[in-house]
């Protein structure tokens, strides 16, 4: 599609106010021009950016982490995940992650695609990418981060989707880009890091 076809939906920036400024998010209020020509305001996040990964163990099972999130209050099953420190990118904030928080380093890896998990109020992207060919080492979290690493089978992960007992977006569809991976529907595309 041609952006040109969208000039009718595009909102243009007029001015920005930071609302406040974190540790490593940033609340803006924007002021825009609408399509019609009046003006409104945007109050979002910018976030650094993110990445999750979906660790293929070699017998089928999955690696998942479970953690508190302080927002929602309570303990989640999740890919290891995490955002991009600095200038550092998607790939080598994936291979960190995996390290860091379960401890495998993988030998091969797909980057299935990027989401935007609440663009209505922020501009967080992130990256969904593939790792197999895993060799189990040491967990090395950060200071204050305290995950536990499972391993499961995919029916049971798409039984706790179904029970509600999985909620986070990130691994909702990482199991569905998983399931449509499994049965052919999305091609992924592996390679092994020079490294």
């Amino acid at each position: 599609m041609d952006a040109g076809d969208d000039a009718h939906l595009i909102e243009h920036f007029i001015a920005s106010e930071t609302r406040l400024s974190g540790g490593f998010l940033t609340v803006l209020r924007d002021r825009v021009r609408l399509p019609d020509g009046q003006e409104a305001t945007r109050e979002f996040i910018r976030h650094p950016g993110a990445v999750a990964i979906v660790p293929i163990l070699d017998d089928g099972r999955l690696v998942l982490v479970r953690q508190f999130r302080y927002p929602v209050g309570r303990v989640l099953l999740e890919w290891p995940a995490g955002k991009l420190d600095g200038k550092e990118g998607a790939f080598a904030c994936a291979r960190r992650e995996l390290r860091e928080e379960t401890g495998y380093v993988a030998s091969e890896w797909a980057r299935a695609g990027v989401f935007h998990n609440a663009c209505a109020y922020s501009d967080e992207g992130i990256e969904i990418w593939f790792a197999r060919g895993l060799r189990p080492g040491v967990q090395a979290l950060d200071a204050g981060e305290f995950v536990e690493v499972g391993q499961y089978e995919e029916a049971e992960l798409i039984e706790r989707l179904q029970a509600g007992e999985i909620t986070d977006m990130k691994t909702a569809l990482g199991l569905l880009w998983l399931q449509r991976w499994r049965a052919g529907g999305l091609r992924l595309d592996w390679h092994v890091p020079a490294d």
